[in-house]
């Protein structure tokens, strides 16, 4: 598959799915990110992801610790933990992300990159106009049990969990759909 690019975030993402002996399906994400790009802060309640650096070095958080890898090191994020990624270096770097189960990772990693290229996200992954910020929580509330983001200008979970919804009908309502984030109604 060809990658695709997230000029926001800055990296470039191609995906593929195999199965494990135990019969999980695994999704593998090959990443690579430029200097300064990365992903903000979130949890996947019920994912397992191991990145895998190839190429270049990595900054990961994982919980409250920020931790560097270079090639041939694997970072293991279980279930529930907050967790990013940043490239710090000057160089490109190249890593996989195997992510068990997938569930809709995949869905979301490619609604973010159209969000992304539309222009409703600033260099920041911060919703750009009020139609982005809707599209963004219509997002939050399709993929919510896969994914809870943990940055601006989301709020803290409990409160995400009420306000989010009634926020995503109205986003609905307008037209805004998850698979189809970052085309105007």
């Amino acid at each position: 598959m060809e990658p695709i690019e997230d000029p926001v975030l800055r990296q470039r993402l191609s995906f593929s799915r195999t199965t494990d002996e135990d019969g999980t399906e695994v999704l593998h994400i090959d990443t690579w990110i430029d200097p300064g790009g990365g992903v903000t802060p979130h949890i996947h309640p019920a994912m397992e992801e191991r990145f895998e650096v190839l190429a270049g070095t990595c900054s990961f958080l994982s919980g409250r610790n920020w931790v560097t890898a270079g090639p041939g090191e694997t970072v293991v994020v279980p279930p529930g933990t907050r967790h990013a990624y940043r490239n710090k270096s000057d160089g490109e770097v190249h890593m996989v992300c195997h992510a068990r189960p997938p569930s809709t990772l995949q869905e979301f990693l490619e609604d973010t990159v159209r969000l992304s290229r539309s222009g409703g996200l600033s260099r920041q992954a911060i919703p750009t106009s009020p139609h982005a910020l809707l599209e963004g929580v219509v997002m939050a509330h399709e993929y919510r049990d896969m994914v809870t983001l943990l940055f601006p200008p989301f709020p803290p979970p409990a409160i995400q969990r009420l306000i989010i919804p009634p926020l995503a009908r109205f986003g609905a309502r307008r037209g805004i759909r998850a698979g189809h984030i970052g085309e105007r109604a």
